[in-house]
């Protein structure tokens, strides 16, 4: 009896129900064809809602094993959040004395420093209905991802090392699925271009240019046959790259923050290595203060895509180059809540400044700018700049329960493509929105 009890001291268990729910009504200008005007609720405005499990078992000797699960949901129709699995985040893990490792789906080290260090609010890291610096954290979040955190005894200093694991997801197949695609649209095409040829000689002499009618019966003959393989692969690849987009990626990465009366600095690099064969390189650097009831924080990221750019006509290239911007673009625009169009730029640059003031221990003010710069874009299509700004007031019922009033403003310049979102075009949006949150 006296060595299961002893046993049971020294491995016990603790399990934490937690949780946010927080929804909130939005408004917006200039969405949609018809530049009209959008209010709706949201199933988040200041913190998205979720629920999750801490899992802890004490191991002695100043070691514990822990498990971690988070599920994110819209507060405002009960559903699952459709563009994320049903765990956001779910890992395992050893801390000790050495450190701290995790294996898992969990917050990259881009998203670990900036959150931890210079993240935009003090009393929140960042507005859920509007946050632009998260388009530039390469998805933020890592799938089949090792973790290594070691700190010193007052955590002053914090590092952390980050290897995913890509298992095996590349174009391989993509590429050998478009060139048969390639093949089969070359071969059904072939009457329509000899028609095609037929038709382009036949006007050629009867405009009295008999010299030139051969010349001319090839030209349309191989534009007919072009066109026919650009519109199949188009076809198979918008079929068929999302499904390599969204599988595994290889990322290898770390940050490093000091933190000490007030002042904390940090800085961390991930680089992407995509199916393709395309690396994104991404790098942030910040750092706040805090001093009483004021709060600043400034803040730099840069992303950069290596690509080896396919030449007219190779299509398998085209295609491995396709399916790395479609995963760059997917981080770039599916995080910020309103940013500019990726196209085919390959390099972004963001620069975030911002302060809080808590006037009361009931009611915080904050505001936010950031403005980013797109490059690389071939025809320069997609070269342009944006300027975010964001001013939140929370008010404090309790420690658990909070209502909030934002204010948001896009501009975007630049390029033709440079626009909020396809669907508007617009270049200029505001937004409003009035919210509740509870933690649990």
């Amino acid at each position: 009896m006296g060595l299961g009890s002893a046993m049971l001291a020294q491995a016990q268990s603790k399990v934490e129900l937690w949780g946010i729910v927080d929804t909130a009504v939005r408004h917006t200008n200039n969405e949609g064809a018809g530049k009209n005007g959008l209010t709706k609720m949201i199933g988040g405005g200041m913190s998205q809602s979720r629920w999750g499990l801490n899992i802890e078992e004490d191991l002695g000797g100043g070691s514990k094993a822990l498990a971690h699960m988070e599920h994110r949901f819209n507060a405002d129709t009960g559903e699952k959040d459709a563009t994320a699995p049903f765990f956001q985040l779910s890992y395992v893990g050893l801390q000790g004395p050495y450190g701290k490792l995790t294996m898992g789906r969990q917050w990259n080290v881009l998203f670990d420093v900036v959150t931890s260090t210079y993240a935009s609010f003090p009393y929140s890291p960042y507005m859920d209905a509007y946050k632009p610096e998260l388009g530039m954290a390469a998805g933020a979040r890592s799938s089949n991802s090792l973790k290594y955190t070691l700190a010193t005894p007052s955590r002053n200093w914090v590092g952390t090392l980050q290897y995913s694991f890509a298992e095996g997801n590349k174009t391989d197949a993509l590429e050998r699925g478009a060139l048969g695609a390639a093949s089969a649209a070359q071969t059904a095409a072939m009457p329509g271009a000899v028609a095609a040829g037929n038709a382009a000689a036949a006007a050629a002499v009867a405009a009295g240019n008999a010299a030139g009618a051969a010349a001319a019966a090839s030209a349309a003959a191989t534009q007919y046959v072009t066109q026919a393989v650009g519109t199949a692969v188009n076809a198979y690849g918008a079929a068929n790259i999302p499904g390599v987009a969204a599988g595994a990626l290889k990322q290898v990465g770390g940050f490093l923050r000091y933190s000490e009366n007030g002042i904390s600095l940090g800085g961390g690099y991930l680089r992407t290595s995509l199916p393709g064969g395309s690396d994104l390189d991404a790098w942030t650097l910040g750092g706040s203060y805090r001093t009483g009831p004021l709060y600043f924080n400034l803040g730099y990221g840069l992303n950069k895509i290596k690509m080896d750019k396919a030449a007219a006509g190779d299509i398998a290239g085209l295609i491995r180059n396709s399916t790395d911007l479609a995963i760059v673009g997917s981080m770039w625009s599916g995080q910020t809540s309103g940013g500019f169009q990726p196209g085919d730029a390959n390099k972004r640059q963001m620069i975030k400044v911002g302060f809080g003031y808590q006037i009361t221990p009931q009611l915080n003010l904050g505001a936010h700018y950031f403005h980013a710069k797109q490059s690389g874009s071939a025809l320069g299509n997609f070269n342009g700049k944006a300027n975010f700004i964001v001013a939140v007031a929370d008010y404090a019922f309790s420690k658990r329960t909070d209502a909030y009033f934002g204010v948001d403003n896009t501009r975007v310049s630049g390029g033709s493509g440079v626009v909020i979102d396809k669907d508007s075009q617009a270049r200029s949006r505001t937004g409003i929105t009035v919210g509740l949150r509870h933690r649990f």
